[in-house]
């Protein structure tokens, strides 16, 4: 099915089909390794008001290894999918589809506010987005989903496998030293590896990576009108 007629398919689903479909799409999956270091890597995330329909998407492209901003596309879009956790993806991707459409420089890798395969049926956004677009994808989040995990060191850098059972699902990073950790997964057609060294490039002085401090920083812009939607190079 084509991506336009896609966007309107998932605004019509129920929670079942929903379901169903990350089942089929979770077959589909790939964990390769990337084939060259990214030299351009992006965030994504959404802003929204709670109670409202209104979903505002921004994609930020920076440079490495300065993380100077390159490119970002921000978009409005209504969601009609209600918010239920573990499907979070179906309100949100029908508008990052759009500012994906729209972004002209597209990065090496994008890194998505949320989770990849650190997901109950291995399908949190970054590998739901990913598969969608057939690009490499990265989970991060704040806050653990499923899986558990030994004892994390405290210095930056330092980091343990998420796990559910035996299964790797996802790392969990000391993105900053004495400060609580981030919980990093692979999306799609990148490797555990990758998707560490991504992030670890991607950091500076603070607990989240760049591209998901600047993604948030235009997507709230958008949302309180202080930014307009569209496409924008620097």
């Amino acid at each position: 099915m084509p991506l336009t007629n896609r966007l309107e398919y998932y605004k019509t689903l129920a929670a079942s089909e929903a379901k169903e479909l990350q089942q089929e799409l979770k077959e589909k999956i790939s964990l390769q390794g990337l084939v060259t270091a990214p030299q351009f890597v992006a965030g994504a995330d959404i802003s929204f008001d709670r109670g409202s329909e209104l979903m505002h998407a921004a994609i930020v492209v920076l440079q490495l290894p300065a993380l100077s901003p390159v490119a970002r596309s921000l978009v409005t879009d209504e969601t009609t999918f209600p918010y239920i956790p573990g499907l979070l993806a179906f309100r949100e991707i029908p508008v990052l589809i759009k500012a994906w459409g729209q972004l002209q420089q597209k990065p090496d890798v994008l890194i998505l506010d949320g989770h990849g395969t650190a997901h109950p049926r291995r399908m949190g956004i970054a590998t739901h987005f990913g598969i969608e677009v057939d690009w490499p994808t990265i989970g991060c989040a704040k806050n653990i989903l499923t899986g558990s995990h030994d004892k994390l060191g405290l210095e930056k850098g330092e980091y343990v496998d998420l796990k559910e059972g035996e299964e790797r699902i996802g790392m969990v990073l000391r993105s900053r030293t004495n400060v609580n950790p981030i919980y990093i997964s692979p999306g799609h057609k990148v490797s555990f590896d990758d998707t560490y060294d991504t992030v670890m490039k991607s950091l500076n002085k603070y607990k989240l990576p760049e591209t998901t401090r600047q993604a948030h920083r235009w997507a709230n812009k958008l949302r309180k009108g202080e930014a307009e939607p569209g496409y924008v190079e620097y």
